[in-house]
């Protein structure tokens, strides 16, 4: 297929289509609903519900499903047809308003973190008319919020709205006193860049570690990685290419701007990075976007892994979560702009981010914890643990010079009056990127580099979202009431960028001496899930999420429950992997390659008399003799590991117990099985390696 321009959003009923389909009162009082939030009208809704049908009957679809996000990390649907008996026997096709606003998939089976009882089965999915709905595989798909009976929240679309809603309400707060009184509301965007693994089908197939748990739970290093860097934005092969533009033309049907695709620096590594677009938007397209990446390979025989760490010794994927600010009117409120008026209203949304970061660091690393993740942060490839922002050196100095009172570029004691004197334009590329930094600020956006490569971006959109709305309402309550503005104003600027600046870190966040540096700061350094999950149902925390109506305690308290699950659960089923992968592949493929030096060695011993010796082979069968008990040695130990969790009833007891113990098993297990994968004959060992993997596409 070639592109045309009539190819992308072809298969999304979007604005366009509705402004073609619909009466002109009824498009008219539908956008009223996406752009301000009114309640739709059931008899509005009727009129949509049978636009929509009729053009997803003419685009061959038989089926209409509620598309929801629940809390398992993936999309979920049920599907329905528009068939309608009828009384002669005969059907027509329907589709009414009630249907398009409302659901009711089964919802006992999906995680509640305690919410509800398993019992409790019943579950409703509410149509969101903030994104569009659209046409696959012959059905069409209504993007929704999902929630129990009783109320309780059980998706990620949910609070995410929330969140929005709570920036935007706050955000224009301080514009209006800023004289911005024409803006309606404040979006925030998001463009999240993907990485991924392509490997082929036939190796996938081979390894039960992959096919299991999304990544090597075995492999020793490839003679070669990634040392000589020459992956990294190299030409793209044939089978790639084809396989990417694929997945470009499916994408953009779907109207998700896919924009850039490159190598990335690991071996069979690369990247899709979209345009920006709302929050909720870039959300469910870049679930999606995943959703399509391994479609897409399949066809192709091969097969997408998107795993915080595929293979250990390479970079593993991440998701970077590019944020920004933009009203109705299309102005980025993180754009430094050039007149005093526009400094000084972007200094002070720069600081509520900043104030926010620093004040909510735990929150933001709560955000991107799970055990997939635990191997990326940190590992010398992605940002460590801490938190920390990147704002370049200009714009440092200017906060500096803010702080002191001085002109910026000019050391004397003139006073800078925030909305006055005229800051220097900002250029959008006034620094160098810093991609150690996991928190960085790109010239009118800051990218959030922690996420990891699994990740729905609902998560920590949500705590971006709510921590900024928090500081921003502060400098509203201040402000508000202030006898005199510009006064005011520079002060709080002055005592934010005093206060928070700790959190400020332009050099290199991989270094040890940040490390140290950062404790000196009291920054927190929270390096893995386990240490992290515990505090997010902190006082603190719950006091700003109710105080902004995006969780309540019970919420809050339900998604801790289930996090610590998935992160437990995701460490058994892999150990249970390795487990079994040791038992029943790697030591008897290692027995029978001892078998086979012994014969070998046998039937040179007959020939000694030719002065041929069996040294070498006794060595080799020696070491790998050796390996071999050890190996059973470290499996029993796992072993017990394992069968020591369901002794356990505590989930925060028992995350610690599965990192501190399993986990640490399960490492020395993988140390041993490398040793002898590097001992062993390439003809027994038993799954593709590491080198088969990374460079057979």
């Amino acid at each position: 297929m070639s592109y045309s321009n009539d190819m992308f959003g072809s298969m999304v009923f979007n604005d366009q289509v509705m402004h073609e389909r619909l009466p002109k009162d009824i498009y008219k009082s539908l956008k009223q609903t996406i752009l301000k939030g009114k309640d739709i009208d059931i008899a509005v809704a009727n009129v949509v519900a049978n636009a929509m049908k009729d053009w997803a009957i003419e685009r061959g679809a038989t089926h209409y499903t509620h598309w929801f996000q629940p809390m398992t990390g993936i999309t979920a649907e049920k599907h329905d047809s528009f068939i309608s008996p009828q009384p002669d026997g005969s059907v027509i096709m329907e589709f009414s308003g009630k249907e398009l606003i409302k659901g009711e998939p089964d919802a006992s089976s999906f995680p509640s973190g305690g919410l509800r009882a398993t019992f409790e089965a019943r579950g409703y999915t509410a149509w969101d008319p903030t994104s569009y709905a659209f046409l696959k595989d012959g059905t069409l798909y209504i993007p929704t919020a999902f929630c129990s009976y009783g109320g309780e929240v059980l998706d990620k679309k949910t609070p995410l709205l929330r969140s929005m809603e709570a920036l935007s309400n706050q955000a224009l707060r301080v514009l209006k006193l800023f004289g911005a009184t024409n803006v309606d509301n404040v979006n925030s965007t998001v463009g999240a860049e993907q990485e991924y693994f392509l490997i082929d089908k036939k190796s996938y197939d081979e390894r039960k570690d992959i096919i299991f748990t999304g990544r090597t739970l075995f492999g020793a290093k490839s003679p070669k990685g990634q040392e000589l860097e020459d992956h990294y934005f190299g030409t793209i092969k044939p089978r790639v290419a084809a396989f990417m533009k694929e997945l470009d033309e499916e994408l953009w049907k779907l109207g998700i701007p896919a924009k850039t695709k490159h190598n990335e620096v690991a071996p069979a590594q690369h990247e899709l990075a979209p345009i920006f677009e709302t929050t909720n938007l870039a959300t469910d397209h870049n679930q999606l976007t995943m959703e399509f990446m391994k479609k897409v390979a399949l066809r192709h025989g091969m097969v997408c892994l998107l795993h915080e760490k595929p293979f250990a010794g390479v970079n593993g994927s991440g998701k970077h979560n590019n944020w920004s600010l933009a009203t109705n009117k299309g102005v980025n409120l993180l754009e430094p702009g050039t007149s005093p008026h526009e400094n000084a209203q972007f200094i002070l949304f720069l600081c509520a981010v900043i104030k926010a970061v620093d004040e909510y660091q735990d929150l933001l690393r709560i955000s991107v914890a799970s055990a997939g993740n635990d191997h990326r942060l940190g590992a010398n490839e992605a940002p460590p643990a801490i938190v920390s922002m990147f704002l370049g050196t200009e714009l440092t100095e200017i906060l500096d010079a803010i702080e002191k009172g001085i002109s910026y570029g000019n050391k004397s004691s003139e006073f800078m009056k925030i909305g006055v004197h005229v800051l220097p334009h900002i250029p959008k590329d006034t620094t160098d990127r810093n991609r150690t930094s996991p928190f960085a600020f790109t010239g009118n956006k800051f990218e959030f580099r922690m996420v990891g490569s699994t990740f729905s971006i609902a998560g920590p959109n949500i705590i971006l979202n709510t921590i900024v709305a928090e500081s921003l309402s502060y400098f509203a309550d201040k402000l508000e009431n202030a006898d005199n503005f510009t006064e005011l104003l520079n002060s709080l600027i002055k005592e934010t960028i005093k206060k928070h600046k700790r959190i400020i870190f332009n050099g290199n966040n991989y270094s040890d001496e940040w490390v140290k540096e950062a404790e000196k700061r009291g920054l927190s350094n929270l390096r893995t899930t386990a240490q992290a999950l515990p505090l997010f149902t902190s006082q603190k925390y719950v006091d700003l999420f109710e105080k902004h109506n995006v969780f309540t305690k019970a919420e809050v308290e339900s998604r801790c429950e289930i996090l610590c699950e998935s992160y437990c659960k995701t460490i058994h089923i892999e150990a249970l992997t390795m487990l079994d992968m040791t038992k029943k592949d790697i030591f008897p493929a290692v027995c029978e390659y001892i078998k086979s030096l012994t014969e070998t060695a046998l039937a040179k011993k007959s020939l000694c008399d030719d002065g041929i010796t069996t040294e070498a082979e006794i060595a080799l069968i020696k070491k790998l003799s050796n390996l071999s008990k050890c190996l059973v040695d470290k499996t029993d130990l796992l072993d017990k590991a394992v069968l020591g969790t369901y002794e356990i009833d505590d989930i925060i007891e028992k995350m610690n117990y599965y990192h501190d113990t399993v986990f640490t098993s399960m490492q020395e297990l993988r140390a041993i099985a490398d040793e002898l994968e590097i001992n062993a004959s390439s003809k027994y060992w038993p799954f593709p390696t590491y080198g088969d993997l990374l460079f057979n596409v």
